[in-house]
């Protein structure tokens, strides 16, 4: 192989009865092949879906809280928590405040906050609460696999 100009490389991709395929474009001079285009195409598709296959998909899971949550609930949900996270999915914890249970602000973090307390050996908070509208909401992500 070696350097042609372009009117010398279609020339030759017409003797073999196959296409010139532009490779990498953004290269200096740009990089041709002499391939069937029908099948670079294939291989590329047949490439990207391995790729796409590979990919870790990633769950998120959701918790709600009340801001009164007593301790039998919030150790349940716990519970929960600590399961989603062994799993591999994230999560995603939040307070809902109804109608004028919003005046306990200070309550629903305080609640999330001890969550993710309980939660550190399992996950690693990834957003600290944030009150958005009717709901604090934090998000945890679970700790790597050894």
């Amino acid at each position: 192989m070696g350097v042609y100009p372009t009117r010398k490389a279609m020339e030759m991709a017409e003797e073999q009865g196959l296409d010139l395929v532009e490779i990498s474009p953004k290269a200096d001079p740009p990089v041709c092949k002499v391939i069937d285009y029908k099948k670079f195409l294939y291989e590329q598709k047949k490439r990207d879906k391995a790729m796409k296959a590979k990919a870790t998909k990633v769950i998120v899971k959701e918790i709600r809280f009340g801001p009164n949550t007593d301790d039998h609930d919030y150790d349940f949900k716990k519970k929960h928590a600590e399961k989603f996270l062994k799993e591999g999915a994230k999560l995603k914890a939040y307070v809902f405040f109804k109608g004028r249970s919003i005046v306990y602000k200070d309550k629903g973090e305080i609640l999330l906050l001890r969550l993710a307390t309980d939660l550190e050996d399992f996950g690693k908070v990834e957003q600290m609460p944030r009150l958005e509208g009717k709901r604090m909401t934090m998000f945890i992500a679970p700790k790597a696999k050894k």
